[in-house]
């Protein structure tokens, strides 16, 4: 039976959560609640929940701060938040479930499923990309952890030579020549990279134009990547390439 336990500094909101869980996940067995960093920490040091459910805000600090004093922390943390437009940008690099306030019961269902089904994998670097992101907003995010069905691989964003869609999936092409299969759409991604060196090239491609080799006219014009990768390029996206072409150092 997985364990859990549950932080946030409103009691109205822990006991709604608390109501929540027991309801779409019966199985799981709550361990206890923290209302502070303070009393959370103390509650971490006696047991080890396989799921932390924790507040960003809390009365004395933040979730963050938590996340500090126990940097091995082995639990699958799920945050709870109202607002904070750039942590939840944090989340989605570090690939690590939030939920936003008043929490919706299938979204926490659906949150605790994926934690469960990754309990196996000891491996917490989406934790480490967090606190990265987090502790320098004004940066770039320099990796992206990404959730395949088998494990969470941590990637390099400059190591990511293009993207490629698949249904409501996308695949990953490695500068390694590793491929990595993830169940999000590329218009996500399309999204998350926009300050990044990406650009969409067509319908179905995403590219990191710093592992451009070339633009061939040819065949209706596609760019050649420097692993030997063959890209389209839409009509419509032409002019946006040679303008980025022009200015690449």
């Amino acid at each position: 039976m997985p364990t859990a336990i549950l932080v946030d500094d409103m009691p109205q909101a822990l006991q709604v959560l608390r109501a929540d869980l027991e309801e779409t996940s019966p199985d799981v067995e709550i361990l206890g609640t923290a209302d502070s960093v303070v009393s959370a920490a103390k509650l971490l040091r006696q047991e080890e929940p396989d799921l932390l459910f924790l507040d960003i805000m809390l009365g004395d600090g933040t979730g963050f701060d938590l996340l500090e004093i126990f940097p091995n922390l082995r639990s699958k943390v799920i945050f709870v938040t109202a607002y904070e437009e750039h942590a939840i940008k944090a989340f989605r690099f570090a690939a690590i479930d939030y939920l936003l306030k008043p929490i919706n019961p299938e979204d926490l269902k659906k949150a605790v499923d994926r934690a469960k089904g990754q309990l196996s994998d000891s491996n917490n670097e989406s934790i480490d990309i967090l606190k990265e992101t987090i502790k320098y907003p004004d940066s770039l995010p320099k990796r992206i952890s990404l959730h395949t069905q088998e494990k969470i691989a941590v990637v390099e964003i400059d190591d990511i030579i293009r993207c490629e869609s698949d249904g409501n999936n996308t695949l990953f092409i490695l500068q390694s020549g590793k491929k990595v299969f993830v169940t999000k759409t590329l218009k996500q991604f399309d999204q998350m990279f926009s300050e990044h060196s990406f650009v969409r090239t067509h319908q179905s491609h995403l590219i990191n134009i710093q592992h451009i080799q070339e633009y061939v006219r040819k065949e209706g014009g596609y760019l050649k990547m420097k692993n030997g990768d063959h890209i389209p390029v839409a009509v419509r996206k032409k002019s946006v390439i040679m303008d980025l072409l022009d200015n690449i150092e």
